[in-house]
C-alpha cells in the first residue's frame, strides 16, 4: 500500500500499481485489511482491480468509527477500541482525516483485563493523538488518577456518568470531534452526549 491521504491509497502488485482505494474508512489497520481482503480475493480469483473497486463501495461497518450524530458543529462517533493498540490507532487515524478539529476521547476501560488493569501502563500513550481525555473510572480495579497522571490536564477522570457527559458537552466545540471507546454500551453516553450539545453544553 503506498498512502495518498488519510481516505485513499495505491494498491501495488509486484511494485506495480494495480488501482487505488477511496473510501471512508481512517488508519493503518483499516488499509492493512483491505490489502488482506484484496489478496483473499486475488486467491479466489478476483482480480485486483474489481476488488478495489469493491472497496470503494464499502461502507464500513457498525462501531468502528461510526459516526452516531452531529450536533451544533460536533461530530460524535463510536468506536470499539478497548485496548492500547486499537485506541492508538483510531486516534491517529482521526487525526489524519482532520488535521485542524480537536479529538476529544471518551474512554471506558470496560473489557475483564482493562478493569484489572493489564494494559493501564500503555493507555495514556495510546491517546497522545487525542486534544482532551476523558475516562469514566467507575469498576476499575487500579489507579487511574496514578496511571494518567502523564497526560496532566488534557485528562478528566469521573466514575459519574452524568459528569462524564456534563464535562465532555462543556468542552465540546464547533468542529470538535468526540470519539467514544468502549467495547460495550457504555449506558447510552452517545446518545446523552448528543442531547446535551444539543441544549448547548
Amino acid at each position: 500500500a503506498e498512502p495518498v491521504d488519510a481516505e485513499s491509497f495505491h494498491v501495488l502488485l509486484a511494485g506495480q500499481r494495480v488501482g487505488t482505494v477511496r473510501w471512508s474508512q481512517l488508519g493503518a489497520h483499516n488499509r492493512s485489511n483491505a490489502l488482506a481482503a484484496i489478496a483473499a480475493a486475488r486467491a479466489a480469483g478476483v482480480a485486483p482491480a474489481r476488488a478495489i473497486e469493491a472497496l470503494g463501495a464499502f461502507r464500513g461497518v457498525r462501531r468502528r468509527m461510526e459516526v452516531r450524530g452531529r450536533a451544533r458543529g460536533v461530530t460524535v462517533y463510536d468506536d470499539f477500541a478497548h485496548h492500547p493498540t486499537a485506541i492508538r490507532t483510531t486516534l491517529e487515524g482521526l487525526r489524519q482525516r482532520v488535521p485542524s478539529g480537536r479529538v476529544l476521547a471518551v474512554l471506558e476501560p470496560r473489557s475483564n483485563t482493562m478493569r484489572r488493569g493489564v494494559m493501564k501502563d500503555a493507555l495514556p500513550g495510546s491517546l497522545a493523538a487525542a486534544d482532551r481525555v476523558y475516562v469514566y473510572t467507575a469498576g476499575l480495579g487500579w489507579d487511574a488518577a496514578a496511571v494518567f497522571a502523564p497526560l496532566g490536564e488534557r485528562a478528566v477522570l469521573t466514575d459519574d456518568l452524568g459528569r462524564l457527559v456534563e464535562a465532555v458537552s462543556a468542552a465540546a466545540m464547533p468542529q470538535d470531534h468526540i470519539v467514544v471507546m468502549s467495547n460495550g454500551g457504555f449506558g447510552g453516553v452517545h446518545v446523552r452526549l448528543l442531547q446535551a450539545l444539543e441544549r448547548g453544553g
